[in-house]
């Protein structure tokens, strides 16, 4: 879902390393280049924690976090809250049904990232090969898709992939979906409402890097792993959101009329 950004990276100068990346946009290996370039826009001489919003929604700031601290066992850790949101063309109650039954959607919005089935509400999500500063990992992740709460609250948290063997990370995705329907002045739709979805994600990467990694200043590591780790939630973000909102759509046989611009 769409990050707010107070900074918009020049995208054509972020984009993964096309040698390595020619035929998919599941890898983020950065050249020199491009570190540089997402330094220049993401890192800052503040709190390198600083939280993206966009310029449009200033309102809904939220105040810095601290660097965290790296889970046991692991040297390094990097930190990104990732606020979005989406509209979809519909009452609240037929996209609560569209997101109950994820079996049917998860998998093919996910694409081209993979997301392997874990038991029947879980799934292995993989994002490819993530790197920079010569230092790479296959970024992998096992998230539960939890169902609504008396709040019609959505969650989404991390779980093990099972008989994944030791990456040299560990994950800690926590993330809630919170739905407001809204009455919409058009007459041409048959049901008038739209449901606005707002996507609150707190990710933490704990690392274990080795000794030459180590050897750079925190500041500058500090700032390129929060950077790189920023960088990669815009990225799947933008994918996931738009193929969901165009899947829903899709398969609800909805059409957006043109004077409505969703937020994705």
């Amino acid at each position: 879902m769409q990050q707010e950004s107070m900074r918009s990276p020049d995208n054509s100068s972020l984009e993964p390393n096309s040698e390595t990346n020619a035929e998919s946009d599941s890898e983020f290996l950065l050249t020199p280049a491009q570190e540089a370039a997402m330094l220049s826009e993401y890192g800052s001489d503040h709190d390198s924690q600083d939280n993206l919003v966009d310029e449009d929604e200033q309102g809904q700031a939220i105040s810095a976090e601290p660097i965290p601290k790296p889970s046991q066992g692991y040297s390094n850790a990097f930190f990104n809250h990732y606020v979005g949101h989406m509209d979809l063309l519909a009452d609240q109650q037929t996209v609560m049904k569209y997101l109950d039954a994820h079996q049917g959607w998860f998998r093919r919005c996910a694409s081209p990232f993979k997301a392997d089935p874990i038991g029947e509400t879980g799934y292995a999500m993989g994002v490819g090969k993530v790197g920079a500063i010569g230092f790479q990992v296959d970024a992998r992740v096992g998230l539960n898709l939890l169902p609504p709460d008396e709040n019609s609250v959505y969650r989404i948290t991390t779980i093990p992939i099972p008989d994944q063997p030791p990456q040299g990370y560990e994950v800690d995705f926590q993330a809630e979906m919170h739905l407001r329907e809204q009455p919409l002045e058009l007459v041409e739709l048959q049901k008038p409402v739209m449901t606005s979805i707002q996507w609150d994600l707190r990710l933490t990467v704990s690392l274990q890097f080795p000794a030459f990694i180590q050897k750079i200043s925190k500041d500058m590591l500090q700032k390129t792993g929060d950077s790189v780790l920023g960088f990669v939630v815009q990225k799947v973000s933008k994918s996931l959101t738009a193929k969901v909102q165009d899947d829903f759509h899709k398969t609800h046989s909805i059409k957006v009329p043109k004077q409505i611009k969703l937020r994705r």
